[in-house]
């Protein structure tokens, strides 16, 4: 199957041609495209996470399948900038999303990175499986970021998602939120990790080697509702520990 890529700006540069023809076996998807020009173009996976991918000029999740001479378009962050909300099976770069999310009045950046331990509830893991509602999924993430908007001053928002098999180590959620100052950064982005796991459709599958269960979103053996007092939002208020969270997608 073939398809034109057409490349911008900063992906541009990268590929060093504006638009190529790629031909692509068996039944491919957007994911499966980006996978094949981060093997070709191994820079682009610097910026992956900031790109939003566009199929016949209409923006496209990345589980989306492709057809016979389709016009994919990897468009990155306008000038100006947009918050960035995306559910994805590549890996996450942090750089990437501290990068996008950076502006020149940003006097702080706040991050979280939500990695896949070892062991969970007593067994060991030896990898999660994640799925996801992409298109509620997404949706949810924006009134997120709407909540944090309404709460703090902030620059720009990015939150991304992983779904698919990751291994002990690989990322599965990424969040960077900029701000002019510290403060509003660091509580806009425990609250937004807070209210992903409570509101997002996201569930993780748990494979051990004597078995598997699929475990919600919102379930974690440290955190519970009760543990820790909400806010009307229904956000846990627990103490922050910027870079210390215990945390399993």
């Amino acid at each position: 199957m073939n398809v034109r890529v057409r490349f911008f700006a900063a992906t541009r540069d990268i590929v060093g041609q504006r638009e190529l023809d790629l031909e692509l076996s068996g039944t491919p998807t957007v994911s499966i495209l980006l996978e094949e020009l981060m093997r070709r173009y191994p820079e682009l996976t610097r910026i992956v996470s900031s790109v939003r991918v566009a199929v016949n000029r209409e923006y496209a999740e990345a589980t989306q399948a492709l057809a016979e001479n389709d016009e994919v378009a990897l468009i990155p962050p306008v000038s100006g900038g947009l918050d960035l909300y995306e559910i994805t099976e590549a890996p996450l770069s942090m750089d990437a999303l501290a990068r996008a999310v950076g502006q020149h009045t940003s006097g702080a950046i706040a991050s979280f990175l939500g990695i896949v331990r070892e062991y969970a509830r007593g067994r060991r893991v030896v990898y999660l499986e994640y799925d996801a509602y992409p298109e509620m999924a997404v949706a949810k993430m924006r009134e997120i970021g709407e909540e944090i908007r309404g709460r703090w001053q902030v620059d720009r928002i990015a939150v991304v998602h992983r779904v698919g098999r990751l291994g002990i180590g690989e990322a599965s959620v990424a969040i960077a939120i900029a701000s002019p100052h510290r403060h509003e950064a660091l509580d806009a982005c425990a609250y937004a990790i807070e209210r992903l796991k409570a509101v997002v459709p996201i569930w993780k599958k748990e494979v051990w080697a004597d078995g598997a269960e699929w475990i919600g979103s919102t379930v974690d053996e440290y955190w519970s509702n009760d543990q820790f007092p909400t806010t009307n939002g229904g956000a846990s208020t627990r103490p922050l520990a910027i870079g210390n969270w215990d945390f399993c997608g």
